[in-house]
Formats: C-alpha cells, structure tokens, sequence
C-alpha cells in the first residue's frame, strides 16, 4: 500500500480496523505544558527563496564567495564554515545560477519551491482519547512504569530484560532532530539535555530558553520520539528503550510541518559539536522525496546534508534514520514519486532511487530502520529494500494485520506528547527511535565505542530474521512487497531486528 505523504515520516495512515496513526490516543496524567511557539524563523521578503552554497570547508574559499553572494543579490543567513555550507536568502530567481559560476562554489541550489515563509499547514487529524475503562486495564507489573504493560515494542526487542541489567549511562546523549521536544514533559524532564537543544529552524540556531519546544499547533511528533527513546523509568507514565540516557531537541521542522534543508544542516552541525552521541532522524528533507545528483537544485540539497551528516559521524555521532512509509523497495530499479516538490505543486516523476536518494534515509553511514509490526512481521507500511534497509524495529501497524498480546490493546506505539500526555502513532518514525535507543545502550556499555564500532555492534547483535514469503500483509490472494536476500541480510529486515538485551550484555 502507498501511504499519504506526510512532510515527516513519523505519522502513517492505517488501513481499516483502526484508527489513523495521525489520530493520537491521549493518556490524561500531569498538566505540563509545552512553551508558547518558538521565536520566528528569519524574516524574508515573500517572494524570497532560501540556498545552499557549498564551498570547499575553510574560511579562505568562504570568505571569498561571500563577498559574491552579496554582489549576486543574496544575504547570508548563517555560514557553516566547517563543512563549507553557506546559508543564503535571495529575492533574484538567477541567484542559484549566477552564484554557480563563481570561482569556489562546487554546488547551489534552492532548497524550497515556494517563496519564504510557506503557507501551507498540514493537520494531523483529531486526537481519538482513550476511555476511562481503557486507561484503568493499564496496569503494569510490579518494577514497571503504569503504562508498560501496552508497550508490546519493549519486550519484542528485549528491552524489559535489558533493563534489569542497564538503563543506559547519563553520560550519553541521543538528539531528537525533529518537530520540537517539550521538556516540562514529566517522563522526559529528568533525563532532557538542554545544552544539546536548539532550535534550527532558520537555519541558524536560536539558543534562547525553550525555543526547542514544539509550538500549541505544532506536530507533536518529536516529544513522542523522546519519549520512545528514552521516557524515565520513573514511576510515571511509560517507560524508553534506554530510559537512564539523556535525551536533547533539536527542532528543524517550521510551523507548517516543514524540514528544510538548511535547518537539517543546522541540526546536524549542531548535535557534532555539542556532544551528542546519537541522532535520530525520523523525517525527509523537503521539498524533495528523492533529490537527483542531475538536478542543480537537488544536487545542491544532497551535498550539503552529506556534509553535514558526515561532520556529525565524525565528531562522534551515530545517525539514525526512518526508512519510509510508502510501502516503497528502496532497491527497485525505479520508483514513482508523485509528491514532489511538497511545498508548492507536486508532480509525478520516475525516478531511480540508487541515483536520486532519499535525505538523510540513504546518505552514506546513516543507519537506516526499516518498521515491524506486533507480530515481528514488517509493517505494511514500510519501504524497504536489499542494501538499503539497515536494521528492523517496531514501528506498529494495523490491528486488523498484526494485534498485540495481551494486555497491550493497539498495534501502534505508545510514546510521550506534548502537555504530559501519552498517545500511540504508527510509522518507520516510531521504528528508528527504538533503533537510536539501542545504540544509546551500546554506547553506554561501550563509552570508548567509535560510530563504526557502535553501527558494528549493531548490526551484529540484531537478531536474524528470515524473509517474509511470500509478503501478503492483508490475506488478500496478492503479494504486497518481495523480500530479496538471506536470513542474515534481507530487503525487510536488514541485519535482523534490534536487540536490547545483547546491548547491554555484550
């Protein structure tokens, strides 16, 4: 099935038999509330556009193209000398073209379709609450937080066990680069890193007091990731796959549900230097699907996440990634995309996805999580594909295909939500989060581990799944997807499904 394209690839619609993973069920708890909207992005003229000018890193090349930047009509927003991306606005529809010719510059492009600041909203659809008589059957074992019981995800990558021998060390940080974290949150305060948190929106990061919260009509998504990375283990509400880690937001989605390149970039950047170990990245950079190396514009876009991407694994980040919800194989020959440019208006195009790649999904060193449902099986929902597909977690799915044991109810995920709530959503977005929390449990059992040795660990320590074959999620007589490769490397699975406990066990 083909999903609707959601601008981040956390929130899946789900087939009949339950309701929309864009419908969050809320668990009433505490009264936290998230702060007031973030403080504006960079004002711009309407009909601006916003680049990307990549240069070779260093001041010497830098200072120079800046000095044509001004002379071409733009203005610099910010400069990421070190990896040598220059954030620019421009009102001139030539900007890109007149600035390629300058000596220096090796790629540049627009990273948006639609003049500065965009305009359209994306609703995530009417909170379904949970009943009084559902909340009271969440009743936890004893040792457990009160919501664990429903957490069906724990215990399918041993996660309950690992957590009798480690939380996770305090001393490793995971970075949410998402929607916003609200951090007054009662399951994501006493472990929330707010020297690791920042707002990139613009492009440039705006360091002031909360500015990583999620706004009141901003997605919640991001807090739900924190929570399912690391939530407390704290007598209230649900507990993370490594809930003794510290978790940081780094928030790069605008207020219309947005991830721009030069916020990604920014995001990135930021977690390098600031000491993060973990990256989670549950979203695709708009406007672009799949960005084309043939494309100038799209090129541009590609090389400067790369750079970014790469700079944050160097300075000693892991990259995690969601692989998709579009039932797409990563490794086909050719995919059609019909949602490209999302900002603006999209048209329908073939592309080959070994040379037009999904950002940050496909980008060299970036683990990237397939989803799997209650039943250990891959969700209906989640692209995949050999060679691509690093990894498999849960990420839920439709009752009505893959229902949990009892006492869990839904076939989703629960996670954290803004204003000390708790609710379910469904996606590779809830996937990758479990993939992040287990790599923050490696490192914490490995402080010295490199990215290399942590990504290693990983992989080795996932527990092999064989094929699903054939793959007929919804018993209809037709085959859905095809799972190439062996039990130990497959199209769905990759290296097998995560696995907590070896973690921290081995």
């Amino acid at each position: 099935m083909t999903a609707p394209h959601a601008r981040y690839r956390r929130a899946v619609a789900i087939p009949a038999g339950m309701a929309m993973a864009t419908a969050l069920a809320f668990l009433p708890n505490t009264t936290a509330t998230a702060a007031d909207e973030a403080p504006a992005a960079v004002s711009a003229n309407a009909t601006s556009l916003s680049y990307v000018v990549n240069v070779k890193p260093g001041h010497g090349t830098s200072a120079y193209v800046k000095k044509a930047v001004g002379k071409a009509g733009g203005t610099i927003v910010t400069s990421y000398d070190q990896i040598g991306v220059i954030v620019v606005h421009s009102s001139d529809p030539d900007f890109a073209k007149t600035i390629r010719k300058v000596r220096g510059v090796q790629s540049a492009g627009a990273t948006r379709t639609a003049p500065l600041p965009t305009a359209v909203t994306a609703d995530l659809g009417t909170p379904k609450a949970l009943s009084a008589a559902e909340v009271a059957k969440a009743e936890a074992a004893p040792g457990q937080d009160p919501l664990e019981s429903l957490q069906w995800d724990l215990p399918a990558i041993k996660a309950d066990k690992a957590h009798e021998k480690s939380l996770g060390s305090e001393k490793v940080t995971v970075a949410v680069i998402d929607t916003g974290v609200d951090d007054t949150h009662p399951d994501i305060a006493p472990n929330f890193d707010r020297g690791a948190s920042v707002n990139c929106v613009s492009g440039k990061p705006d360091t002031s007091d909360g500015a990583w919260r999620p706004g009141a009509s901003e997605s919640p998504h991001g807090t739900h990731v924190a929570g399912e990375i690391a939530a407390a283990k704290n007598g209230v509400g649900m507990t993370g796959v490594a809930p003794g880690v510290k978790v940081s937001g780094i928030k790069v989605s605008n207020p219309d549900g947005f991830f721009y390149t030069e916020a990604v970039v920014c995001g990135f950047v930021w977690a390098a230097e600031h000491g993060v170990d973990v990256t989670n990245n549950s979203y695709y950079t708009d406007p672009w699907y799949f960005n084309c190396k043939n494309d100038p514009d799209q090129k541009a876009l590609l090389d400067a996440v790369t750079r970014a991407s790469r700079y944050a694994e160097k300075k000693g980040a892991v990259n995690v990634a969601a692989a998709g919800n579009e039932n797409y194989d990563l490794a086909a020959d050719e995919i059609t995309d019909p949602s490209s440019p999302n900002d603006s208006t999209p048209g329908e195009r073939v592309v080959d996805p070994s040379k037009c790649l999904d950002i940050p999904t496909q980008l060299p060193g970036v683990v990237t999580v397939a989803s799997t449902g209650a039943k250990g099986i891959k969700s209906s929902f989640s692209n995949y594909g050999l060679g691509v597909a690093d990894i498999a977690a849960p990420g839920g799915d439709s009752t009505a295909y893959q229902k949990p044991e009892p006492p869990a109810t839904s076939g989703l995920i629960l996670g954290t939500l803004p204003g000390g709530k708790w609710g379910y959503m469904a996606g590779t977005s809830m996937a990758s989060p479990h993939v992040a929390g287990v790599a923050a449990l490696i490192k914490s059992t490995h402080p010295y581990a490199s990215p290399a040795l942590v990504k290693a660990l990983l992989y080795a320590q996932a527990d092999a799944k064989a094929c699903t074959d054939p793959y007929d999620i919804d018993a209809d007589g037709k085959v859905d997807a095809v799972c190439e490769g062996s039990k130990n490397r497959n199209g769905f699975y990759g290296w097998g499904i995560a696995d907590a406990l070896d973690a921290v066990t081995k």
